[in-house]
C-alpha cells in the first residue's frame, strides 16, 4: 500500500498533540508526536519542515498530503485542515481528509460492518456506523444510556468496537471491543495513500464536527456598519 506513489506527508492536531508522519515507498520512515494542550498552531509547520529535512525530502517531492479532520478539538481541527488546504494550493498538491474513525479502523480491524466509537468530552462517545467498508453519520451519545440502534444509523449492527464498547456493546446486545485510535499521523498517512491508490480525492479536506462549539454567541449586538 502506497508503492507506486510519491512520498506522502500526514498531519494531525485535532487533540492535545501535534503529530506529523512521512510515509514513502509504503513504509513510514519518520513520524513525531508531541503532547500539548496548546500551541499547535506555532509548532506545526516547524514540525512539518524538521520532518521533511531530516527525511531530505523538499514540498516538491511530496505526492500528497493526509490531515486528521476529526472529530476532536474543534481549534486544532481548523488547524491542521487549514495548514494542509493552504500547502495543498502552494505546492499544487492533493490533500486527502481522514476521520479519526478511520484512524480507529486502522487500529484495530474489525468485522465489515461495525459501530465504530470515539471517545467525546464530559464521557460522551462520538458514533459513526460502518458497513460493508463503508462509513454513515457520525453522532454523538451517552454510553450510559445509548438509543436505539435505529435512531443512529445502525440498526442490524452486531458489534461495536472502540470507546466504551463494553457499555455499548451490553445496551446493544451485540459484540465488542475496546480499543484507541493509535499512531495517528502514520494511520492517516497510511489511509491517504490507500486513497490516493484507488482514486479516491475528495474536492479538499474539510472538518468533521459531531456536536455544537462550546463557544457560546456574543451577547453584544453586532456593530453597525456605515454606508
Amino acid at each position: 500500500m502506497g508503492r507506486g506513489i510519491a512520498p506522502i506527508l500526514a498531519f494531525d492536531t485535532s487533540g492535545p498533540h501535534c503529530s506529523a508522519a512521512l510515509l514513502r515507498d509504503g513504509e513510514i520512515v519518520l513520524s513525531r508526536h508531541l503532547e500539548m494542550a496548546r500551541g499547535q498552531a506555532e509548532a506545526l509547520m516547524p514540525l512539518l519542515g524538521e520532518v521533511l529535512d531530516e527525511a531530505g525530502l523538499d514540498w516538491s517531492d511530496l505526492g500528497g498530503l493526509g490531515v486528521g479532520v476529526g472529530p476532536g478539538n474543534f481549534t486544532g481541527i481548523r488547524i491542521s485542515v487549514a495548514a494542509a488546504r493552504g500547502l495543498a494550493l502552494a505546492a499544487d498538491l492533493p490533500a486527502i481528509g481522514v476521520s479519526m474513525f478511520q484512524v480507529l479502523r486502522r487500529s484495530a480491524p474489525g468485522p465489515e460492518t461495525d459501530l465504530l466509537s470515539l471517545a467525546a468530552p464530559r464521557g460522551l462517545a462520538y458514533v459513526q456506523p460502518l458497513r460493508a467498508g463503508k462509513l454513515g453519520g457520525a453522532r454523538m451519545i451517552d454510553p450510559e444510556a445509548p438509543p436505539p440502534l435505529a435512531e443512529i444509523g445502525a440498526e442490524g449492527i452486531a458489534h461495536v468496537t472502540g470507546f466504551a464498547a463494553r457499555r455499548l456493546g451490553t445496551a446493544f446486545g451485540t459484540g465488542w471491543r475496546e480499543a484507541v485510535p493509535a499512531e495517528i499521523a502514520p494511520a492517516i498517512a497510511r489511509e491517504a495513500a490507500a486513497l490516493l491508490s484507488g482514486g479516491t480525492v475528495s474536492p479538499r479536506p474539510a472538518p468533521l464536527y459531531v456536536r455544537p462549539a462550546d463557544a457560546a454567541p456574543p451577547a453584544d449586538p453586532p456593530p453597525v456598519i456605515l454606508p
